[in-house]
C-alpha cells in the first residue's frame, strides 16, 4: 500500500491522522467544549431529525453567539477536513456518495461512543450537520482539484507557445 502512494497521498495521511486525533479530543477530552466528569451523569439523546438546530437557530440570542457557533457551524466545519482529505488517501472515497457515507458511518460511530460513554449526547442533528460537512468537504477537494487540473493544462500551453 505504501509503496503505491504518491508524495500527496503521503501527506494526505499525515494531515488526516494528525486531524482524527484533534477531532477526537475535542469531541471526547476538551473542557473547553463541556467534557467534564460532571457532564456524565447520564444518558441523553436526540433522535427527532432537526429539533436541536431549530432550537438553537430559534434561541441563538438566549444561548449566545458561541454556543451557536460551537453547535451549529462547529459540526459542519470540523468534518469538512474529513471530506476533504478521504479521496486524497482513499482511492474508493473519489466518489462522493463514498465520502458521504463514510462520514455519516464516522459520525454515527461517535455519536453512539458519545451515549455508550455519556462523554456527550447523541443526537441525530449532529449526524446530519457532521454529514453535511463531509460533503463540504468533497466538493472543496473536487474545487482544489479542478483549480490543479487547470493550471496544470495552462502551464502545457504556456510551454507549447
Amino acid at each position: 500500500m505504501i509503496r503505491n502512494t504518491t508524495k500527496h497521498q503521503k501527506m494526505g495521511w499525515v494531515l488526516f491522522l494528525l486531524y482524527l486525533a484533534l477531532l477526537v479530543y475535542f469531541l471526547f477530552f476538551a473542557e473547553s467544549f463541556g467534557r467534564t466528569d460532571s457532564t456524565r451523569a447520564g444518558y441523553s439523546y436526540n433522535l427527532i431529525p432537526l429539533k436541536e438546530i431549530m432550537r438553537f437557530w430559534t434561541y441563538r440570542e438566549k444561548l449566545g453567539f458561541r454556543a451557536f457557533m460551537l453547535n451549529i457551524i462547529g459540526n459542519i466545519v470540523g468534518f469538512m477536513p474529513g471530506g476533504f482529505f478521504l479521496p486524497v488517501v482513499s482511492r474508493r472515497s473519489k466518489k462522493w456518495y463514498n465520502t458521504v457515507l463514510i462520514g455519516f458511518a464516522f459520525s454515527f460511530l461517535v455519536e453512539s461512543i458519545q451515549l455508550v460513554f455519556k462523554v456527550g449526547s447523541f443526537d441525530v442533528d449532529d449526524m446530519i450537520l457532521n454529514t453535511l460537512g463531509a460533503a463540504l468537504g468533497y466538493v472543496m477537494y473536487e474545487a482544489v482539484q479542478h483549480v490543479r487540473v487547470w493550471r496544470r493544462h495552462r502551464g502545457r500551453r504556456k510551454e507549447a507557445k
